[in-house]
């Protein structure tokens, strides 16, 4: 079974996604033949690779405090194990980012599943900045990926039209929320969804029983 993961790297509720399909593919008894990709969105293309506040960001977006929103937000991460201190995020563009997730997966879905976790960590947890090489090298390096070959990744239009392929494609599929699960390229799930749910979606197809993909 394949599962195709559409998220994006500041995006809340695709690192809280990404936690419950862990459990969820814990609990399937074919987990080892699970291959699981993930491919790019940006939920703000044209965001700035400057970076600002993410508070800012959310504020100017939604038109409220931003703790109002970041409050429930942290809540729901925590009761997945994951820490959020969104107030320290700096928000950027997230293209540079996606292109490392692109890169990492050359060397397996570990790898790349790894290289994912540690973007979301930097960005939610410890309030780092996306765009900043020195900070993204540093993660794939932690990822088990070779500090110069990342380096010079880093430094060259390797895997830009890869990326913006993937982008255009996700485009083309009428992907315009994340995350979004797609397994075997026939059943789409969107949203965070439940452990149970999802576990439950790869069971039925791995049986042949899943409903037609417009009740998935």
């Amino acid at each position: 079974m394949k599962v195709e993961i559409y998220s994006d790297v500041v995006c809340p509720w695709c690192y809280i996604g990404k936690r419950r399909f862990e459990k969820a593919l814990a609990a399937f008894p074919g987990a080892a033949d699970v291959e699981v990709v993930y491919r790019p969105f940006q939920l703000n293309p044209a965001a700035s690779t400057a970076g600002e506040p993410s508070a800012e960001v959310y504020e100017r977006k939604f038109g409220r405090p931003a703790q109002s929103i970041f409050a429930p937000l942290t809540e729901a991460a925590a009761a997945e194990g994951i820490t959020f201190r969104m107030d320290d995020a700096v928000a950027t563009n997230t293209f540079t980012a996606h292109r490392l997730i692109h890169f990492a997966a050359r060397h397996g879905q570990d790898r790349q599943s790894a290289v994912k976790e540690g973007l979301l960590a930097h960005y939610f947890t410890d309030g780092g900045h996306l765009g900043d090489h020195a900070a993204l090298t540093g993660i794939a390096v932690a990822a088990g990926l070779d500090r110069a070959e990342v380096t010079a990744f880093l430094d060259s239009q390797d895997g830009v039209a890869e990326v913006r392929a993937e982008l255009a494609e996700a485009a083309e599929l009428g992907i315009g929320s994340v995350p979004t699960f797609v397994f075997d390229g026939h059943y789409a799930v969107q949203g965070a969804q439940s452990p149970e749910l999802l576990l439950e979606v790869m069971t039925k197809i791995a049986a042949g029983t899943a409903a037609e993909p417009a009740d998935a």
